[in-house]
């Protein structure tokens, strides 16, 4: 297993070792002790399945206290997986950066709590599998607008399709951090 920090303090990018022969691969998709010496939770305790065709942006997606972490991986298709620095006192605060997850690296994104998450799907269909820290909680679940041009993720889609939600969900600067930062994260 190889790990690489990203340019944001704190997520992970990690590429599972893979076994293929002609009956096709094997992969550890975790194991609590290797994922625990990285700093990643290892009481995870939901896991999620995503199922999204070409075109499709859900975000920018992050729950306020306590917060929940993400260990996400696609098993069929390609995404273009986003993550935002909502940590108040991070020097990032505000930044965002994107990475490449598919079903042929199988690679991992550890999202850290204080992380806004979304994704475009950039193949016919994607099934985006996700561990989290924390049961989902309508009540304390947040997030602003993908288009955000203050935040300017240059996501891979001229024309995505998103949720109402998504569409209308507050801009970067109209979210008081401070009562998220509080609550937990």
């Amino acid at each position: 297993m190889q790990v690489e920090k990203l340019s944001l303090n704190g997520p992970l990018l990690i590429s599972p070792d893979l076994w293929r022969d002609k009956r096709g691969f094997f992969l550890e998709s975790h194991q609590d002790e290797r994922y625990e010496a990285l700093g990643i939770p290892t009481s995870f305790v939901q896991d999620n399945h995503a199922y999204s065709t070409y075109g499709v942006l859900r975000g920018m997606h992050f729950q306020s206290g306590p917060g929940q972490a993400k260990l996400v991986r696609v098993a069929v298709g390609k995404i273009y997986d986003v993550i935002v620095d909502i940590r108040l006192d991070s020097p990032t605060f505000g930044q965002w950066e994107g990475v490449l997850l598919d079903d042929e690296k199988h690679q991992q994104l550890y999202v850290p709590v204080g992380f806004s998450h979304g994704y475009a799907v950039i193949s016919p269909e994607a099934h985006v599998l996700y561990k989290v820290s924390t049961p989902y909680n309508g009540a304390t679940e947040k997030g602003f607008r993908f288009n955000d041009p203050k935040i300017g993720i240059k996501w891979p889609l001229k024309d995505p399709i998103v949720s109402d939600r998504d569409q209308t969900s507050p801009l970067f600067d109209e979210i008081e951090w401070r009562s998220v930062s509080s609550s937990g994260l």
